[in-house]
């Protein structure tokens, strides 16, 4: 399958084009591919009406557990930089790296 260009504006008068192959066993080529899966049928629906309410109700729920999954991954990020905060006073030092909230005790009555 050699090819012979010629191309005026070329400094090679004669350029050949060189085909190329498929990396693999060469007989590998002629066989048929089984397909990866065997028989999707089964997960196929009937030609039936759609149930727009369950579907509406799985967006939700998936929705929920997306909204969970970040608000966690939200916590724990803020907890790891605090107790890095934390453990970065205490390494260099410093006294009195965790304040203590102590509730101010209302005044007694006279």
């Amino acid at each position: 399958m050699d090819h012979e260009v010629s191309n005026s504006s070329s400094s090679e008068p004669n350029a050949r084009v060189l085909p190329f192959r498929r990396r693999g066993s060469l007989f590998a080529m002629n066989r048929p591919q089984p397909s990866p899966v065997q028989d999707l049928e089964q997960f196929e629906r009937a030609g039936g009406e759609d149930d727009y309410r369950h579907r509406m109700i799985m967006n939700g729920a998936a929705l929920l557990a997306t909204a969970t999954l970040i608000g966690a991954g939200i916590w724990i990020a803020d907890t790891m930089a605090q107790m890095r905060k934390n453990q970065d006073c205490v390494l260099s030092g410093k006294k009195n790296c965790t304040p203590i909230k102590v509730p101010v005790a209302p005044p007694a009555p006279k």
